[in-house]
Order: structure tokens, then sequence, then C-alpha cells
């Protein structure tokens, strides 16, 4: 079993920036892919980012490339989502998720999930 505990979200005024950290306890993340996902108000989640076990391979959804970032310390345990010139329709809440895929995109492919942490961008 893989939990989950995800910060540093929070009310940002557009073009601001923020950095989601996701915290692993009872396994190492060393056996995982990571990805944060995003589901805004009457939307569906998404993938926003992902990082494969060892940090080499990475996905954005597109709407987010050149804003996001994603990285992993394996050391640490914690995966991070770097977010910067932020817009109103980045407005969601955020989870971070593990899979024992090498990386993965879909919802479905993920194993464990935290509860997930409010980003609210202002116009």
């Amino acid at each position: 079993q893989v939990q989950l505990v995800e910060s540093g979200g929070g009310l940002v005024q557009s073009g601001g920036s923020l950095r989601l950290s996701c915290v692993a306890s009872g396994r190492t993340l060393t056996s995982y892919g990571m990805g944060w996902f995003r589901q805004g108000p009457g939307k569906e989640r998404e993938c926003v980012a992902a990082i494969s076990r060892s940090g080499g391979n990475t996905y954005f959804l597109d709407s987010v490339k050149g804003r996001f970032a994603i990285s992993r310390d394996n050391a640490k345990n914690t995966v991070y989502l770097q977010m910067d010139n932020l817009k109103s329709d980045d407005t969601a809440v955020y989870y971070c998720a593990a899979t024992t895929y090498l990386i993965g995109i879909g919802s479905d492919e993920y194993n464990y999930w935290g509860r997930g942490t409010q980003v609210t961008v202002s116009s």
C-alpha cells in the first residue's frame, strides 16, 4: 500500500506560481510512475503531468506545456509539480497518483491516489 499526501495548493492570482508536493509513505516511490491529475468544476479528471520511475520520461497536457514542470526526488519519496503563469482555467483540485506502469496518462492506469489539494486562480 502507498499513501499519498498532497500539499501546496492555495489561492493565487492569474500569472502567479505554485509548487505542489506529494509525499508518499508505505512503500518507496522508485517502483512507481507518478502523475498529477486535476478535476475542475463540472469537468472530468485529466492528467496534467506524469513522470516515469527514474524521471527520464515525462508527459504534459498540451494546455500546460511550457508552464508546468514535474519532478521527483526518490530519496525523499516526493513528487513535485511546479506551476507557473497560472490561468483561471487551471483552477481545480489537483491529485497525486502512483502507477505500477512505467508511466501512465489515464486515470484507470493508476493504483493509488491522494486526497487532493485545491488550486484556485483568480483573474
